[in-house]
């Protein structure tokens, strides 16, 4: 069990063109925690700071920022440093001006990732991981960035290990995040490691999330993926599969559902979603019953309410798509963060 702190700084590093969601999302998070502890009689749990190698900058919406805090050359109090992205383009072409970040976060942060017992802790938002490699932060880690980014990560991190299509990871005082959205989905799991999930389920409905991600959810949902396509039937043979995947689906029944033959429903699903019918409805299903998993299910149970006809069967559909087994799956996915607070700890 790691240590809790009365109180943390937030500090928000922000360097030209940075995602405004990238600030404002955390932020907010962050924000409305205070406000539910004080409601329920606590102090406020997060300090919100930003800061940046200048004073006025401006954000990738071309909104500017002013009165940011010069970055620290030292931490005292508790900290979250959070390293917000900036657009692809810029993450690529690495000016001059995240060359000055990067240095200064290197002088900053290396030194307390390697300390067995640190109070501090390195956040890193979409492309902001990339700007942590640039500081030569991540060796020996499990992190994440954007899904466009993560073949940059890896040249730039080669000791990382990288982990794509991931919303988030927590490795140790190291916690990355895939993409804008993906940086709320992290602070609601920081928020409720430090102040509860009660807490934290209340600030997610605050926020109008309608469902609080973890660490084991994909970055691109199999309920959003082969969908980018303009096809009304496909969509509405996807739209039918998601909403009710354990039916007993074949294709004389979809190919009704978009009233074509079933050869033709599996000509136009491949020319548009890229994959057939019934693959995309083996990913809809093996979803759904990694999720049921995830909130404490037995194997036959997920089965059963995925739409798989036994346990047996699930065990086979997931060692053909991830390998290994539904529950060796889960705990290795999640020992990482585990094995490295453990450490922290003592």
């Amino acid at each position: 069990m790691r240590a809790s702190f009365s109180s943390i700084d937030a500090l928000f590093v922000i360097a030209p063109q940075s995602l405004l969601l990238d600030i404002a999302g955390p932020a907010e998070a962050f924000r409305l925690a205070n406000l539910h502890r004080a409601a329920r009689g606590l102090p406020p749990k997060f300090r919100l700071r930003f800061a940046g190698t200048a004073a006025t900058t401006v954000t990738s919406v071309g909104l500017p920022l002013a009165r940011l805090e010069p970055l620290p050359k030292t931490l005292q109090a508790p900290t979250w440093v959070v390293v917000v992205g900036q657009p692809t383009a810029d993450a690529h072409r690495n000016p001059a001006t995240t060359r000055d970040v990067a240095l200064a976060l290197s002088r900053l942060m290396r030194e307390h990732l390697h300390a067995q017992h640190s109070p501090h802790r390195l956040v890193t938002i979409c492309s902001g991981t990339v700007l942590a490699a640039r500081a030569g932060l991540l060796d020996g880690r499990q992190c994440t960035t954007h899904h466009d980014l993560i073949r940059l990560l890896r040249d730039l991190a080669p000791r990382a290990r990288v982990v794509e299509n991931r919303v988030f990871l927590v490795d140790g005082p190291l916690a990355s995040s895939a993409g804008v959205t993906a940086g709320i989905d992290l602070a609601l799991h920081l928020i409720a490691d430090e102040c509860g999930d009660s807490l934290a389920a209340s600030v997610a409905e605050d926020m109008v999330v309608y469902l609080r991600r973890s660490a084991l959810d994909p970055e691109l949902s199999p309920f959003l993926a082969h969908r980018r396509h303009t096809h009304a039937a496909i969509h509405r043979v996807q739209d039918a599969l998601g909403a009710a995947p354990a039916r007993e689906w074949n294709m004389s029944s979809l190919a009704a559902l978009a009233h074509v033959t079933e050869r033709h429903l599996l000509r136009l699903f491949m020319q548009h979603a890229g994959v057939s019918p019934l693959h995309y409805l083996a990913g809809i299903r093996l979803e759904r019953a990694r999720q049921a998993l995830e909130h404490g299910s037995s194997v036959t149970a997920a089965a059963e309410s995925a739409g798989f006809s036994s346990g047996l069967q699930l065990r086979r559909a997931w060692q053909r798509r991830w390998g290994g087994s539904p529950r060796d799956s889960m705990l290795n996915a999640a020992a990482p963060s585990r094995r490295a607070w453990d450490r922290l700890a003592g």
